[in-house]
């Protein structure tokens, strides 16, 4: 497995969050490898979700295949009711779905999906970023620079589950100049989404991602010249190739 800030490091369990004891000596349960990582004590579910959204985003959780509680809690080091909490959250996002006594499946996207995801997202954010744009003062735009920049490293990086926070995080801060927190929630669920590869499909390029990057850039200099035609163009040709 390749290394990355949100990349599942070791493929040996750990010692569970609620003994200090040694994980048990015997092989890991067969099904599909997912890589371990080791979790702190503290917000357990939380960073486990974490870190089965990062492989997701990876294509590391494989779509199709079907994932237990207690392997999966063997790998990352901690016991199963984390993961299953999880694993929960996720397929309120509906990117799992649960199957009773065996365990989760990661849900198959298709090309129409993410087209439909891609026309929504549209519908939503288009208008709102023309009305931003009409109204945000410069200084505003200008603090959101720090966001472009994380989402160039993490590109220029290939760190491709750290460049879809990062995305997130940018679109997320323009969102909020709204006000509206609703907003911002729901576009946040649907780029979420977006973000999900699909079923083998060719890993991203870094090449991919630095392009990605740089119209996060474009939109933002649109953005402080309220060039309207441009922010519109820049963020339907972003959703279209998302």
């Amino acid at each position: 497995m390749r290394e990355a800030a949100h990349a599942l490091v070791s493929e040996h369990p750990v010692p569970t969050e609620a003994e200090a004891e040694s994980a048990p000596g015997g092989p890991a349960p067969a099904g599909p490898r997912v890589p371990a990582q080791k979790v702190l004590r503290h917000s357990v579910r939380g960073q486990v979700l974490d870190a089965l959204r990062a492989a997701l985003v990876d294509g590391e959780l494989v779509p199709g295949e079907i994932y237990s509680g207690p392997a999966l809690g063997e790998r990352f080091g901690v016991s199963a009711t984390p993961v299953r909490e999880a694993m929960q959250q996720l397929a309120l996002e509906g990117a799992v779905e649960c199957l009773p006594n065996r365990g989760f499946r990661v849900l198959t996207r298709t090309p129409r999906s993410l087209a439909e995801l891609a026309e929504v997202r549209g519908l939503i954010e288009v208008p709102v970023m023309l009305r931003l744009a009409r109204s945000v003062p410069v200084a505003a735009w200008e603090a959101l620079r720090p966001a472009v920049l994380a989402t160039a490293e993490a590109a220029a990086a290939g760190d491709l589950p750290a460049y879809a926070e990062a995305d997130r995080a940018f679109h997320r801060a323009v969102l909020s100049l709204a006000g509206n927190g609703q907003l911002v929630q729901i576009a946040e669920e649907l780029h979420r989404r977006a973000q999900w590869p699909l079923p083998g499909a060719p890993r991203v390029r870094r090449a991919d991602l630095v392009a990605d990057a740089a119209e996060h850039s474009a939109l933002l200099e649109a953005l402080i010249a309220r060039d309207l035609p441009v922010v519109e163009s820049l963020v339907r040709e972003h959703f279209a190739g998302a």
